[in-house]
This record gives C-alpha cells, structure tokens and sequence, in this order.
C-alpha cells in the first residue's frame, strides 16, 4: 500500500470531495522520508537562488528507496507535490531526484536526458 489512508478520508474519496490539501497531508504523513527530501531539496533550491537541486543522499533503508519509488512513480502525488511547492520534480533513479524551478526547461531537459540517465548509472546501485 502506498499511502496511509484514514477511514475519513477514504470515505470523502469515495464521495469524490478529497481537498488538496488532505491529500499532501496523507502524502507527508505517509512517506515522511520522501516528503522531507522534497522539503529540503525546494527549501535549497530557493536559498540559493539556482534553478535546479538534486538530491545526492542514497537512502539508508528499504523503507526509505520505498518511499521514494512510490512518491515519484505516482502521478497523482508528484502533481499534487509540484503544485503545492510551485517545482517541478524529476526522478533518474530512488536516490536522484531533482527540482527545478517551472521555467528552467534547459537543465529540466538535461536532467531527463538519456545521456543523463546513462552517466547516472553506479555499479553500487544496481538494486536501486
């Protein structure tokens, strides 16, 4: 199961009246490794002014590349997380995901590259 989902909520699912922000709650609460990269990679980004942070922290648990899978393969979470802190997030692998402020298509189109993906590659991560 991805996501902790209350019976509250789960019910104002079913009805169709789930707010924004009840989702990113049920997402922070849930994967609270992935939530806090997120987290500190946008607060990075926006003290130093760049137009792209990715992160280099190899998660240390299975619970933590969990985390990051589900986060990152869900459409749902990932346009929820990117409107909510005004990014946009890309994903080469558990362990390196980027964001990128909404107008930095030039290293946005590097990132999600194939040769980005190609030099990306560590012979420790191969079960990543």
């Amino acid at each position: 199961m991805s996501l902790n989902v209350s019976p509250e909520l789960l019910a104002k699912a079913e009805a169709g009246k789930v707010e924004q922000d009840e989702f990113l709650k049920c997402v922070a609460d849930s994967l609270p490794f992935a939530w806090a990269m997120v987290t500190r990679l946008v607060e990075e980004m926006k003290s130093t002014d760049a137009e792209s942070v990715q992160n280099t922290l190899v998660p240390e648990t299975e619970e933590e590349w969990g985390q990051m899978f589900r986060m990152f393969s869900s459409d749902s979470m990932r346009n929820a997380i990117q409107e909510h802190f005004g990014v946009r997030l890309a994903f080469q692998n558990c362990c390196k995901p980027a964001v990128f402020k909404k107008d930095a298509e030039t290293a946005y189109q590097r990132f999600v590259s194939p040769e980005a993906q190609l030099l990306n590659q560590d012979p420790t991560l191969l079960n990543c």
